[in-house]
């Protein structure tokens, strides 16, 4: 494999260890960086450390502090910081299994691949793997990795398995002081019906290549022009015609719409049948008049 491990060791159930190795299951994006640029020299901008009041100081002056109080500091030295971190120990000891539902979303951070080590563990490994995939569980434990101890999921992921660190509860914030304000109410039944009819037309499979990050996208494309100009000033035509009037939204008509939009049409949308009409009363026979003479 190409790629190199982020870690590797074992996964521990009971008394039976599998070697495994981890690898990153993520990269980062095609993210568009800029640097600061003194335009008169065409230079870039350097940054020193200096001290207020002092100046300029050498990097061998310098220290991490830790603020207890405004402007009152803990001193430490990187031997003394370095002398608290976890040794990276090379067991993964799945603790407790639990339902993948159970783990709220928040708390995912970051995911990596798991793969067997060689072919020894293979064996070992696919009883895990389907032993997970028939129990509907996640494998949780505590992994230490490059000085810091980590909450671990462990989960199938086609021929291998996935695993994730996790937040821990005093990285989250709770979802209630959020949420609070917002009313409990029932929605109509013909708007609901209307909502799930359009989520229904737009319903598919999840193709992650079909999603590009458009900012991205338009400011390559601005560079490239740009460049092209021989550094013109690039002047982009804003669409200016945006609506503008009342907060209130329809939302009816505008469900209806989004419903014509997306090829349907609102009144094939599931809605609640009408009550059947009641049979007009019947009325006495009119007595026919005289004829007239």
């Amino acid at each position: 494999m190409a790629a190199r491990a982020y870690w590797q060791g074992q996964i521990r159930l009971a008394l039976v260890s599998i070697p495994v190795e981890i690898y990153s299951a993520t990269k980062s994006g095609a993210a568009v960086s800029f640097k600061q640029i003194h335009e008169p020299s065409g230079q870039p901008i350097h940054y020193d450390k200096v001290v207020t009041g002092v100046g300029p100081v050498d990097a061998d002056e310098i220290m991490k502090g830790y603020e207890v109080s405004k402007g009152e500091y803990v001193l430490l030295e990187q031997d003394e910081i370095d002398a608290v971190k976890l040794e990276s120990k090379k067991t993964l000891e799945l603790t407790q299994f639990v339902d993948a539902s159970e783990i709220d979303v928040l708390y995912y951070e970051k995911p990596y691949f798991v793969v067997p080590a060689d072919d020894l563990a293979e064996e070992a490994f696919i009883v895990l793997r389907e032993a997970l995939k028939r129990t509907k569980k996640v494998g949780l434990g505590q992994l230490a990795m490059r000085g810091r101890e980590y909450v671990v999921s462990l989960k199938p992921c086609g021929r291998g398995m996935v695993l994730e660190t996790l937040r821990y509860a005093d990285e989250v914030h709770k979802a209630q002081g959020y949420f609070r304000d917002i009313p409990d109410d029932k929605p109509s039944e013909e708007l609901l019906e209307l909502a799930e009819a359009l989520i229904g037309k737009r319903s598919g499979d999840f193709h992650p290549q079909e999603f590009h990050d458009r900012y991205v996208d338009a400011l390559k494309d601005l560079i490239e022009r740009k460049r092209k100009a021989n550094g013109k000033k690039i002047i982009e035509d804003k669409d200016t015609g945006t609506k503008t009037g009342s907060n209130v939204v329809d939302l009816m008509a505008a469900l209806k719409k989004s419903m014509e939009k997306s090829g349907g049409s609102a009144e094939k949308a599931p809605a609640k049948k009408a009550p059947a009409k009641r049979a007009p009363a019947k009325t006495a026979a009119k007595t026919p008049a005289k004829k007239r003479a």
